[in-house]
């Protein structure tokens, strides 16, 4: 394995301590908290599968962009709605792509073939191997 190939691509951080359920993240230099919605009320930030789905769909709108920058396409903008369910107690997402500009047909269908290529939706798909060590 080549040095560059293990370096990380992204870290984060994520402590909790006397607030139930919310979570303090550190991604890079950005802090933000992540929450699971209590009955009581807690909803502090996204839950950990929102911010997968927001992962997931900034991933397909810088995408789309950088690829159109290049290409030089009149792309004004990108929105990605998405949505994770179970669908026969398998995990599901959703991903609606609404593209706006001047994009004649070809170029829209090969947005819709770049979308399908994104890391994190490669990522997604093919499942990725975790290694966890514990420590006290």
């Amino acid at each position: 394995m080549s040095e560059d190939a293990a370096k990380p691509i992204a870290t984060a951080t994520a402590d909790i301590a006397e607030t139930r359920y919310a979570c303090t993240i550190r991604a890079g230099e950005h802090s933000l908290v992540a929450d699971e919605p209590a009955p009581d009320g807690g909803d502090a930030g996204p839950s950990p599968f929102g911010l997968v789905l927001s992962g997931l769909g900034a991933c397909s709108a810088i995408t789309l962009r950088m690829y159109a920058e290049r290409k030089g396409w009149p792309l004004e903008r990108v929105h990605v709605r998405l949505a994770y369910r179970w669908i026969d107690h398998a995990p599901h997402i959703d991903r609606e792509v609404t593209v706006t500009g001047p994009l004649d047909a070809e170029q829209r269908a090969r947005l819709a073939e770049i979308v399908e290529k994104t890391p994190v939706t490669r990522a997604l798909k093919s499942g990725m191997k975790i290694e966890t060590r514990f420590t006290a």
